[in-house]
């Protein structure tokens, strides 16, 4: 059984992305479509025109677009399906915490979405854990999607964002406040190792770098997709050279 279901998926060729959040697609029906694009990143090497990709529907009446884009083939590997949809990590992640698959962070009692912390508590956590020795695990999610020959790469883009949630993780950790947890939800089967995207915001690999030396625990997960479903592999090994 899958870590996650999908919901029905429907197959369709991707016509083109444009202004980040908008996908037109030709569905394998014939009929063209509009799908709401939820990955504000570059996409990389997963928005060329004539790939192949699914789509989710909601019924809800509320929806201006009601077609999501949620996995697509990748140009150099066609045989997989990466994750796009930067809003569903996590859901699984919040799956996998309440079956306690990652052992690395030990036991924990409460797991609390969405929690502000950081300088002013204007930033908002991803997961907050309660561990079992009454210590706070703050948990940040990072969809990551860009993949150079075996190796996952984040971000894919400059992320300002991203800056700051590394300095603030890793000033929680410098004042002993409590573990600060980073994991790369790596949304693709083909790679075996994670490093920092240096390439696409250098600032973001040289604090990943100061935070991980202060102490910021990073976890690389694995996880394969298909059009059924998610499920997790393991950890990938870090790369820092």
């Amino acid at each position: 059984m899958h870590l996650y279901h999908y919901p029905p998926l429907f197959p369709g060729i991707l016509i083109k992305r444009y202004k980040r959040f908008l996908a037109d697609i030709e569905l394998e029906t014939g009929e063209q479509i509009t799908a709401h694009c939820a990955n504000p990143g570059q996409m990389r090497g997963l928005s060329d025109p004539g790939i192949a990709v699914m789509v989710s529907r909601s019924d809800k009446p509320n929806r201006k677009l009601p077609y999501s884009l949620e996995i697509v083939r990748p140009q150099d590997n066609p045989g997989i399906w990466v994750g796009v949809n930067t809003n569903l990590p996590n859901q699984v992640i919040k799956i996998a915490l309440e079956q306690r698959i990652f052992p690395e962070l030990g036991d924990y009692t409460t797991i609390r979405p969405e929690v502000a912390y950081g300088q002013n508590l204007n930033s908002r956590v991803d997961f907050c854990l309660t561990g079992a020795d009454g210590k706070v695990i703050y948990l940040e999610v990072k969809n990551v999607t860009w993949a150079v020959g075996r190796m996952a790469l984040f971000p894919d883009a400059v992320t300002t964002r991203g800056q700051k949630h590394l300095q603030e993780l890793a000033a929680l950790v410098e004042n002993n406040q409590a573990r600060a947890v980073a994991l790369y939800f790596i949304n693709r089967s083909d790679c075996d190792g994670f490093a920092p995207g240096d390439a696409a915001d250098a600032k973001y690999g040289e604090l990943f770098r100061v935070a991980m030396n202060k102490g910021l625990e990073v976890l690389a997960c694995r996880f394969q997709v298909s059009p059924t479903g998610v499920d997790y592999l393991g950890l990938a090994p870090i790369q820092l050279d």
